[in-house]
């Protein structure tokens, strides 16, 4: 057996992400409850453990993003595209990850660097007393850097695989 071809070591890193990802969804509500039981219980808050939820919730949506391009779930108009033989879907796969999705990352990837570098070398800390500390907010806007390389991944996946259909394999 030889090794595994790229694209599936591709799915499997994203597969792995996601599924990894798909847990903060049980702690967001996990700690959502805790946050309501704290407040008309107790008459007592942490910031922090308010502002987590909001981040779990970021990194839910933006880490999950490669996961949903794999499973293929992303919202797409396929009026035409379900219509559609294997064969012209493999074209417009290669030309949609070519055109659109992979110089979109690049995008990203680029336009979020200075403001991730820049919250590292602040040794940025939340805004809000009792907020979350240092180095969490600049580890979790480091995730700005991570959707768009996770999702290049799954697109570089999305890409071989079509080549592969094109070819007829």
């Amino acid at each position: 057996m030889g090794a595994p071809s790229p694209d599936n070591l591709l799915d499997r890193i994203n597969t792995t992400i996601g599924r990894a990802i798909a847990w903060l969804t049980l702690l967001m509500v996990v700690v959502t409850f805790v946050v309501v039981v704290m407040r008309y219980v107790f008459d007592a808050g942490l910031i922090w453990v308010q502002e987590s939820v909001t981040w779990m919730h970021a990194a839910v949506f933006m880490l999950g993003a490669a996961y949903t391009l794999r499973d293929e779930e992303h919202v797409r108009v396929d009026v035409f595209y379900r219509e559609m033989s294997a064969r012209r879907r493999a074209w417009v796969d290669l030309v949609g990850v070519i055109l659109f999705l992979l110089p979109l990352c690049v995008f990203l990837a680029w336009n979020s660097f200075d403001f991730v570098n820049q919250s590292w070398s602040i040794r940025e800390a939340s805004r809000e007393s009792g907020g979350l500390p240092y180095p969490l907010i600049p580890m979790l806007k480091s995730i700005l850097l991570l959707m768009p390389l996770a999702v290049s991944l799954q697109g570089i996946s999305l890409l071989l695989k079509s080549l592969q259909t094109l070819r007829g394999r």
